[in-house]
């Protein structure tokens, strides 16, 4: 049974997110929880209150979410009475990351869903600052959702990497599940003009063949020089419906999550975007 864990600010992004998720997974056999992670409500609201008012004030915002939560779920089995899907709820006071993160190492969540922004919906940014900070913390696979994307069904999935890192088999094994449910193609896109794969690449990339041996799979090589916008060329012309990518220590993505503001991280992702392996850092 896949495990999978859906953020919720109860804004239309989250909404659209939950509403990917349940489609994507309906042919899973899956326990999906909803949570939401109150502190900021409270801390921001509280400034100037005693603590003795400040923690009825937090019994009260935690009924409040609980209730949304409930509501929330009311709406999920309207729209997917999947027998399959188990439906439960989290209200939890602390910082998103922190009971996100406490949540997937004590339940070994599979994935964890979003919005790509919040409440803010900031049309200038390609993700929030709690996305950014979820994919960039967060212990597990993380799948953020556009709220503009409305196509549940991905036929063809990008998957850019120089092989220089290795892979987990759990999460190519989440690609290569999702993929064979929708019959999908799997392209994985080697950004170089080098003409031969190291020994490290050349173990990795048999690693990847052995895990999506059951895939519609193609391993292609773009002799270019700049990442990011061939990414974003590949997505519109060969209609990508989902991006994934890695995120550890000293890779493409760390780079231009690490050191780029929310607003310049120029990929233009527009689509369910995936990212596997994220690092905590100390």
């Amino acid at each position: 049974m896949k495990k999978i864990l859906i953020s919720t600010d109860f804004s239309e992004t989250a909404t659209n997110a939950i509403k990917y998720a349940l489609e994507l997974f309906k042919y899973d056999k899956s326990e999906i929880t909803i949570i939401h992670a109150f502190a900021d409500e409270v801390y921001d609201n509280t400034i100037e209150m005693s603590r003795e008012y400040l923690e009825e004030y937090k019994d009260k915002v935690e009924k409040n979410v609980d209730k949304r939560l409930q509501e929330v779920i009311a709406e999920m089995l309207e729209i997917s009475p999947n027998p399959r899907h188990v439906y439960n709820r989290q209200s939890r006071f602390g910082s998103i990351v922190d009971v996100i993160n406490d949540f997937v190492d004590s339940e070994n969540v599979d994935v964890v869903v979003m919005g790509t922004k919040g409440k803010t919906n900031n049309p200038k940014v390609t993700f929030g600052s709690n996305t950014i900070k979820v994919i960039k913390y967060v212990q597990c696979p993380v799948l953020a959702v556009p709220a503009t994307y409305h196509d549940m069904h991905p036929k063809n999935i990008l998957f850019p990497t120089d092989f220089m890192i290795p892979f987990k088999r759990r999460e190519l094994k989440l690609i290569s599940s999702l993929a064979k449910n929708y019959v999908s193609t799997i392209n994985m896109l080697y950004v170089s003009k080098a003409k031969h794969l190291s020994h490290r690449q050349q173990d990795n990339r048999a690693f990847v063949n052995s895990c999506f041996n059951d895939n519609k799979f193609l391993c292609t090589q773009t002799p270019e020089d700049n990442v990011t916008e061939t990414i974003n060329k590949t997505i519109k012309e060969q209609d990508i419906d989902m991006l994934v990518m890695v995120n550890e220590r000293h890779s493409y993505l760390e780079d231009i999550l690490y050191n780029s503001t929310i607003d310049k991280i120029g990929l233009e992702i527009k689509i369910p975007f995936m990212v596997l392996q994220n690092l905590r850092r100390e």
